[in-house]
């Protein structure tokens, strides 16, 4: 399975693989990378179990909306 977590940040982001860049990195290029990381993980994360990114986000709504509730 890492294997195909590897290829799929390749192919998502093409820009990263070597000889389309510059060697030096300006931030938004390393945000992005990381942005690209993090979507890439929980796209994966999601896939393998989703029952508990479900719940999770379930979880974060109602605390979100608790909290932030306008009354």
């Amino acid at each position: 399975m890492a294997s195909t977590t590897a290829q799929n940040r390749v192919d998502r982001n093409p820009e990263s693989q070597p000889g389309n860049r510059a060697t030096t990195q300006t931030a938004s290029d390393t945000q992005s990378s990381i942005l690209c990381d993090l979507q890439c993980y929980t796209r994966d994360y999601v896939q393998q179990q989703p029952e508990k990114a479900a719940l999770i986000c379930l979880g974060v709504g109602f605390i979100l909306g608790w909290k932030l509730k306008p009354w």
